[in-house]
């Protein structure tokens, strides 16, 4: 070995032990969850913490504790209380930010769950949480001094549902964990549940760049029987009684599914550790959905469900916004065209220079007309993030523009990559 790449070598092995002691040094194995409440209107936003727990796992990186990509709406931090040194961020969406962007948030306010989890201090820290305003810039919502003494911090028996550690590939401070929860399925459905985690796992783990890190993940079940089957379509005059409350027709859009009940769906999840939320819903119907960071839904036995699982996980797990510009949404102004979006596969090109720039090819112009021409090439085409007009994309088709594509286009590729390789160090 040369003397140069041992210099590297050393560099980074400080760097690695660095950043372990200073998770040893300023938190403990377990989780803290800080649920809190957002609320407001299209135009304003107040948030209150509603109760704090310590949970007995954390199964996020103990090297990457500061989030620097800038990915996600919203940020929460954690600050050592005496020094002030930041000690903690992540990037998320929750699904208060797209409610925002909804005709109905002009006339009425709402209020929606939510909950932060991280590694659980040893001394005293502030924790906020910002969200980016329409020209980009970070805005404080909630700021609170927390003493990880407090006895109102909760230490609850956790629910004594049944667990199984469906994939292992290693420990869960080097690897992506998954939990999958059953939403709709009753006591007598478990088989068809664990029958519907292969299925899915399988398709995800087909898809590049999934397919050549499947040894980056580890899939937790935590089996949570519902009364009745199936979720509900308030369309359809439907409803049913179920674990986590999901429900089709959120923002009275007709495939966009979701829930609202975080704390359910955080307290069956904390038997395992976890970095990210599926919840499996037992039903045929179209639909699902991905906040990044924040959780993934999907119907398991429409024909397309697969695919839906794969496109919504991508969303969930590494940003990635919708290609399409086409179909009917609920959002109204989505996005700010004289700002740069902070998902990695749309531009505005305000500063295309942050984005997949290096990946378009020296005679591919800019923009890049949508014909056989540029097909396969990676370049600037005009439409994406809803919008036919003023918002580009990579590539002409890819998993985030129509769940029928092969696969993900390169860029977004890059961007899973980078996502597995921070949650994996």
């Amino acid at each position: 070995m040369t003397r140069q790449l041992l210099i590297l070598f050393f560099s980074l092995f400080s760097a690695l032990l660095s950043a372990q002691s200073n998770y040893s040094k300023y938190f403990e194995s377990n989780s803290l969850r800080i649920d809190y409440l957002l609320g407001g209107t299209d135009n304003t936003t107040v948030g209150y913490i509603e109760q704090m727990k310590k949970e007995p796992n954390y199964g996020g990186s103990k090297v990457n504790l500061i989030d620097e990509c800038e990915l996600g709406a919203y940020r929460y931090q954690i600050y050592d209380l005496r020094s002030r040194q930041l000690l903690f961020s992540k990037g998320f969406c929750p699904l208060f930010q797209e409610w925002q962007t909804t005709g109905e948030a002009d006339d009425v306010k709402k209020s929606f769950y939510q909950c932060a989890i991280v590694p659980f201090p040893k001394n005293e820290i502030l924790f906020t949480i910002e969200s980016k305003n329409w020209n980009g810039e970070y805005e404080l919502l909630i700021s609170s001094e927390i003493n990880p003494q407090d006895y109102f911090i909760l230490e609850e028996p956790l629910s004594d549902y049944e667990v199984e550690q469906f994939i292992e590939s290693g420990s869960s401070k080097e690897k992506v964990d998954l939990v999958f929860l059953p939403e709709g399925y009753t006591e007598q459905q478990m088989d068809k549940f664990i029958d519907d985690v292969e299925r899915m796992v399988e398709a995800l783990f087909a898809v590049q760049p999934f397919k050549k890190h499947t040894a980056d993940f580890n899939i937790h079940i935590v089996k949570v029987p519902s009364q009745q089957s199936g979720t509900d379509v308030p369309g359809d005059g439907i409803y049913r009684n179920t674990a986590f409350n999901s429900t089709f027709y959120t923002f009275d859009t007709p495939r966009y599914l979701t829930t609202k009940d975080m704390k359910s769906v955080h307290d069956a999840a904390a038997l395992v550790p976890y970095d990210h939320v599926f919840l499996l819903v037992n039903s045929s119907k179209y639909g699902g959905g991905g906040m990044y960071n924040f959780l993934t839904v999907t119907t398991v036995d429409n024909e397309m469900s697969e695919e839906v699982f794969v496109h919504e996980f991508g969303h969930a797990f590494a940003g990635l916004a919708d290609e399409y510009y086409s179909s009917s949404v609920a959002y109204e102004e989505f996005y700010n065209l004289a700002i740069e979006p902070w998902e990695p596969n749309i531009t505005t090109m305000v500063n295309f220079e942050t984005k997949w720039k290096h990946l378009v090819g020296m005679n591919t112009p800019m923009p890049t007309p949508r014909n056989a021409d540029y097909r396969n090439s990676v370049g600037v085409f005009e439409g994406g993030g809803y919008l036919s007009e003023g918002i580009y994309s990579p590539m002409m088709d890819c998993r985030m523009k129509s769940v029928m594509a092969d696969n993900f286009c390169l860029v977004c590729e890059e961007a899973i990559e980078e996502a597995i390789e921070w949650h994996c160090k």
